[in-house]
């Protein structure tokens, strides 16, 4: 029985999608191509197997040993008999190219084959197989890249565009292109075409100028519903309070987004940004209430032994959603403080009904593992059409899958009649 390399015993070790799944990664010569090292393990752990074909330019930045290591299969630096450019797209399932050189843009959007990966993405592509881009470069050349860019996406590849920052266009986080990547090759661009509104994150309602009403949300969920409908195709637009998310901060560069702190900031914010979207989801914890009367300064607790808090009502941002965009699907979210599924399904289908919704997904914030702050969530997806799906504890990024996988099918029969 032929020994398996030590390194392929990670595969797997994280929730993911990529199970079973065979990508090519396709390396050249970019300075952020130790980047790729991390990214192929990361991808590994979703659950995929990596084989890494690299230009020349990249084996004198990165010795092609460290990706054998990485990988666990060893590595392709030149084309030979073998025609592995031929043999590896047959055999797998995608090939990303990251970091992807201007030169390689280049040849590939010309139709060129000089290099091992220009070679195996026309190949992939004359198979119809997905090829995926992430470009690294300095500033000057990117500039010259968005024309190619552009025709590289009209002949059907798909591009993640690095972040700029300085004079450098550069290579994403790999956490953000390992999701990208699932995603992609899961779902493809199934939302292209579509406008999406997200909400995320709580509210603040201040008491003094030092304290407010506020509740645990991090806002992972709602980040997470942006950027899977963003890498979906859709162009999004996110709406959010205060977030507290251990995701990079470079999620900024693939959607629109705009911050409130007070509830009223929020409706003021949905009516202005909602019209004209396709869905909307309303992710963000927006406080109920708020102090009726707000202290100029800082209440002294020296001196003041006792206060009370007269609270009234905030805007229902749910309700000014809907109002002001009747065509959309809309989709709220209830978190409950309850783990019993006839009560969960009960409070969403009130909720449901209540805002005229086309679907709530209902939560439980005393469960372990769900709710406000967890990495993970379970959800009861209910829809004004009678259908109850339940979304199991999962990483809150592949319930955002879901949750878009059901807002897709509202779109296809229609928003309910308000």
């Amino acid at each position: 029985m032929e020994a398996l390399h030590p390194s392929l015993g990670i595969i797997g070790e994280l929730e993911g999608e990529l199970r079973g799944k065979c990508i090519v990664l396709g390396v050249t010569g970019s300075a952020a191509v130790y980047r790729s090292i991390d990214l192929s393990r990361l991808l590994m752990r979703l659950g995929a197997r990596i084989k890494v074909v690299m230009t020349p330019a990249a084996t004198e930045l990165v010795s092609p040993t460290l990706f054998e290591w990485a990988t666990g299969y060893p590595v392709v630096t030149h084309l030979t008999g073998s025609i592995e450019h031929v043999l590896l797209p047959r055999s797998c399932d995608a090939v990303v190219i990251a970091p992807a050189s201007l030169d390689t843009l280049a040849e590939i959007a010309q139709f060129r084959a000089s290099t091992p990966v220009s070679a195996l993405a026309q190949e992939a592509l004359g198979l119809g197989k997905p090829v995926l881009l992430v470009p690294a470069m300095h500033l000057g050349m990117w500039r010259r890249a968005r024309p190619l860019v552009a025709e590289l996406r009209r002949q059907g590849l798909h591009v993640l565009e690095p972040y700029v920052e300085g004079e450098q266009a550069k290579y994403p986080s790999t956490e953000l292109i390992a999701w990208w990547i699932e995603a992609t090759l899961t779902r493809g661009r199934d939302l292209e075409g579509r406008h999406v509104l997200v909400t995320a994150g709580p509210s603040r309602e201040p008491i003094d100028a030092v304290r407010v009403i506020t509740n645990p949300s991090s806002g992972k969920m709602g980040l997470y519903l942006a950027l899977e409908a963003a890498w979906r195709g859709a162009e999004v637009t996110l709406l959010h309070g205060p977030l507290c998310v251990n995701l990079s901060p470079q999620w900024r560069n693939y959607v629109k987004s705009y911050e409130f702190v007070r509830a009223e900031e929020a409706a003021r914010l949905i009516k202005e940004h909602v019209r004209g979207k396709d869905v909307a989801l309303y992710a963000a914890a927006i406080s109920d209430y708020a102090p009726a009367e707000e202290e100029s300064g800082k209440i002294d607790s020296h001196h003041v032994q006792e206060v009370i808090i007269r609270l009234k009502q905030t805007p229902k941002v749910i309700s000014v959603g809907v109002e002001a965009e009747p065509r959309a699907i809309h989709i709220g979210f209830a978190a409950e403080a309850t783990t019993l599924r006839e009560r969960l399904i009960e409070r969403a289908k009130k909720k449901l009904e209540h805002y005229r919704l086309d679907a709530v997904a209902a939560n439980s914030v005393v469960e372990p593992g769900a709710g406000f702050w967890a990495e993970t969530n379970h959800v009861y997806l209910v829809t004004w059409r009678g259908n109850v799906v339940e979304i199991p504890r999962m990483h809150k990024r592949l319930v955002a899958r879901r949750i878009l996988d059901a807002a897709k099918e509202l779109l296809e029969k229609g928003p309910r009649p308000r």
